[in-house]
């Protein structure tokens, strides 16, 4: 796998702009994690605290500085408009493989923009020498597993009581996708 951790790429596909994930961008974030419907299917809840949101994506920052992780904030093109957020984490480069993941805020929901995301993402990950992607699922998180389906992952297993949030162990599905 060749990418320049230093470097992380700036994709674009035909409506968005996925840059690197920078601190700055934690105000912009900070809205949809504080959304209880955005973050229903995550391993959190709603988080209401700026300083928290602060130090997840100054750890997201690190996580790509040291080449383990690729975060990028996806905004339009035409406007600038912030969407969300999208990664290729958990990168193995001795196996090939890497996770990969997205939130978008709920105005941006059923508007083809985590597809058009994820695609980028795909092939970038692909010419980067990527060949397994693992995504995974909280259960009963239609809209995320038609996205993957459609992206041509399939369904690999169930990751029984996988989460504890909220005092209660979540189900996950787990997703892969051969490159």
């Amino acid at each position: 796998m060749s990418p320049d951790p230093s470097h992380p790429p700036i994709l674009e596909t035909e409506r968005i702009r996925l840059a690197p994930l920078a601190n700055e961008d934690a105000r912009q974030i900070f809205p949809l994690m504080a959304d209880a419907e955005v973050m229903a299917f995550w391993d959190v809840g709603e988080i209401d605290d700026p300083d928290v949101i602060d130090g997840i994506v100054a750890g997201q920052v690190d996580e790509m500085a040291s080449g383990r992780a690729f975060y990028w904030s996806l905004r339009t093109l035409s406007d600038g408009r912030f969407l969300g957020t999208c990664d290729l984490s958990e990168i193995d480069r001795r196996h090939h493989r890497a996770e990969v993941g997205f939130m978008l805020g709920r105005e941006a929901w059923g508007q083809g923009y985590a597809q058009e995301a994820m695609q980028a993402v795909l092939s970038y990950a692909a010419s980067s020498g990527v060949r397994r992607l693992l995504a995974r699922t909280h259960l009963g998180n239609r809209r995320s597993e038609a996205l993957l389906e459609k992206l041509g992952f399939a369904e690999e297993g169930m990751l029984r009581g996988h989460v504890l949030r909220d005092g209660e162990r979540r189900d996950c599905r787990l997703y892969g996708l051969l490159l």
